[in-house]
């Protein structure tokens, strides 16, 4: 009996969406509490609302919660008081990817489809090298910090990041089978 009704609360999914679905969960949180690393923790409502949006995030991939749950972590650090580039920062932006792979590979398919090993390993690697990017940008903030900012770095930063997007979208887009 209680197997039933067990069965009937608990969504229907295998072994490796709920490995999916407890890092998506768990990404954002880890990501707004790695900010008390910096002496700052977080607020009561920020983390409450990061851990609401997150449980909203793992049971529906494809909702608008993981967008309230990813801006409430941002939001979190850009309040914080710490005027330097903490390390924590490198923790809180794996936290992120791997919630953000996570989602997009839970949201593949009915819930109860087993993971197909290949999509996963691809998109794990796809992952990995986006976050070996965030320990070269917080060295370049920590090398930049006290500096004086030049005329026009935020423009040529975002130029900058719109080319590097449309090369890495030409590069790598979807390529059609011949």
């Amino acid at each position: 009996m209680t197997g039933q009704v067990i069965g009937q609360v608990m969504p229907p999914w295998t072994r490796g969406q709920w490995a999916l679905r407890l890092v998506v969960l768990a990404g954002p949180v880890l990501a707004t509490v790695a900010a008390g690393l910096t002496g700052d923790p977080p607020g009561r409502l920020g983390l409450g609302v990061v851990v609401a949006a997150s449980l909203g995030f793992a049971l529906f991939p494809e909702s608008p919660a993981g967008t309230v749950a990813f801006a409430t972590v941002l939001l979190t650090w850009g309040l914080g008081s710490s005027p330097s580039t903490p390390p924590g920062v490198v923790l809180a932006a794996g936290a992120l990817v791997a919630a953000h792979v996570a989602a997009l590979l839970a949201s593949y398919g009915p819930a109860d489809l087993p993971l197909d090993r290949r999509l996963t390993l691809t998109w794990l690697v796809r992952g990995a090298a986006l976050f070996l990017v965030a320990p070269v940008v917080w060295l370049l903030a920590r090398a930049l910090e006290g500096q004086p900012e030049p005329a026009g770095l935020w423009v040529t930063a975002v130029a900058a990041l719109a080319v590097a997007a449309v090369v890495a979208t030409t590069a790598l887009g979807p390529r059609s089978r011949a």
